[in-house]
């Protein structure tokens, strides 16, 4: 085999070698003839002899890569034939002299003819490869059966049947199945059923016997499957159809979920502008309750201040009806004493008279001085009353020093409740501009109510718990926040702790 290759390529090319140079020398002379320039007349062989290499090369490069154009043969095969009437026409008409003719395009033809063959051996190998080699039909049978032949040829060919053994053996099962069945109808094939006239009808269409056959059963595992790739479907879009409704159903739950969150949202908001307003209120409240208060001590301090004005006036009145008093006392005391030494000489006398008085001056006497000691008590009581009445003025002088003491008290109590209501009021002015701050900077964050509430309750802790957040009640952060439970006050006390070790700051 390898001897027959080495042989045919080597024949092959060196037919084709001098067929090139038969053709290219005669093609020349004959370019010169028909016109063509000396320049030009030795490429018009090259242009015809390398078309052909072209186009047949090209077209085995194709079969060998399953993708034959039947046009580039075609073109091949129509360059060989004009090259073969160029050179058979070269020394004339070919009618004139046909053997001379024959002999100058005889060679084109052989060059044809390999490359044929070569094509026919690539293709065959390309399909035995591909397992699509056909089997040709015998040339006896043509010529034993030149009618039935070329049905039977024209049967594998439209249908794909590459083996001829195999489509010879299709035949037979028919003819046989035929037999069969006009024997069953005792040879009336009219009597049997369509199926059973399936192979008949449908061998011209490459069917087997058996395939014919079988083909109602599989008509019918089709329908089946059909029928049942429709419900597959059916259910599938029924499933579909619910999964949507869920899905549609989800999302209107999802919509209305969100709708709630806002609404939430926005309660919480205004539950928070509500409790801010309120807080804000009440701030203001106790600080009119304070400003009140400190108002009502102003004027009862006022008060009394006027009472204790009055009261000094009448304790100096008193101290200066005292200090008259006093001095009249005084000098009652000297005219008693006056009158005491007088009534001593007036004994004195009396005594130095009382050997010549008669008892009835001596009973006088004793009377005046009796009255005398009468009116000398009496000064004495009355000078008693006068130092009691002095000693009440010392003790009024006292109180209404004391009661301006009360009054500077109440002065000072005054400008101090004025200046803790100024520094109230400007505490509760930061504490707005703070809140505001803080309100504008959420609103800004998009904060949720919960940490609106912890951040409010943070300012809180800095604002009244000086930062402590144990020192923060639970009462005041439920009245603020309006939360009725004390647990959930007791959360958001300890977030707002969290948050300011986190270093939250309004």
């Amino acid at each position: 085999m390898i001897l027959l290759s080495v042989a045919a390529a080597f024949g092959g090319t060196a037919v084709g070698i001098i067929g090139f140079a038969m053709s290219y020398d005669t093609l020349s002379r004959v370019a010169l003839a028909w016109g063509f320039s000396e320049r030009l007349a030795p490429w018009f062989p090259v242009g015809v002899d390398a078309s052909i290499v072209a186009f047949l090369a090209l077209d085995l490069y194709l079969v060998w890569k399953y993708t034959p154009w039947p046009v580039l043969r075609l073109a091949g095969h129509g360059m060989t034939a004009a090259t073969i009437w160029f050179n058979a026409s070269s020394q004339g008409a070919p009618a004139a002299d046909p053997v001379r003719a024959a002999a100058h395009g005889v060679m084109p033809l052989l060059f044809v003819i390999g490359v044929e063959a070569a094509r026919r051996l690539i293709i065959q190998k390309a399909q035995l490869e591909a397992g699509t080699a056909a089997d040709r039909v015998p040339l006896h049978r043509w010529l034993l059966a030149p009618v039935a032949t070329p049905r039977l040829y024209r049967r594998m060919r439209l249908y794909n049947v590459v083996s001829y053994p195999e489509m010879v053996r299709r035949q037979q099962e028919l003819i046989a199945y035929e037999l069969w069945l006009k024997r069953k109808h005792g040879g009336d094939l009219g009597a049997a059923s369509e199926d059973e006239l399936l192979p008949m009808t449908m061998a011209p269409y490459g069917y087997t016997v058996a395939q014919a056959l079988a083909m109602p059963d599989e008509q019918e595992r089709e329908a089946e499957l059909r029928a049942e790739e429709a419900e597959r479907r059916r259910l599938e879009a029924e499933t579909r159809r619910q999964l949507a409704e869920k899905e549609a159903e989800a999302d209107r739950l999802r919509a209305e979920g969100r709708l709630e969150a806002v609404r939430a949202e926005v309660e919480g908001e205004t539950g928070q502008a509500r409790a801010h307003a309120k807080a804000q209120v009440t701030a203001a409240e106790r600080a009119a309750e304070m400003e009140k208060a400190a108002l009502e001590t102003a004027l009862v301090a006022e008060a009394r201040a006027r009472t204790a004005t009055a009261e000094r006036e009448e304790a100096e009145q008193r101290q200066a009806a005292a200090a008259a008093d006093v001095e009249a006392a005084r000098l009652e005391r000297a005219a008693a004493e006056e009158r005491r030494a007088a009534a001593e000489a007036d004994r004195i006398a009396a005594a130095e008279e009382r050997a010549i008085e008669t008892q009835t001056i001596a009973v006088a006497r004793r009377a005046a001085a009796e009255a005398d000691a009468a009116a000398a008590e009496t000064e004495r009581t009355a000078a008693e009353r006068r130092r009691a009445a002095a000693e009440a003025d010392r003790r009024a002088a006292e109180e209404k020093a004391r009661t301006e003491a009360a009054l500077a008290a109440a002065e000072e109590s005054r400008k101090a409740a004025a200046e803790m209501a100024q520094a109230a009021a400007e505490t509760r002015l930061a504490a707005a501009e703070i809140e505001r701050r803080a309100v504008e900077t959420e609103d800004i964050a998009k904060l949720r109510p919960r940490e609106r509430a912890v951040r409010k309750v943070a300012r809180m802790i800095l604002a009244t718990a000086g930062g402590e957040a144990e020192q923060l009640p639970l009462a005041e952060i439920q009245r603020e926040l309006e939360v009725s439970s004390p647990a959930t006050a007791s959360e958001y006390r300890q977030e707002a702790a969290e948050l300011l070790v986190q270093g939250y700051r309004p």
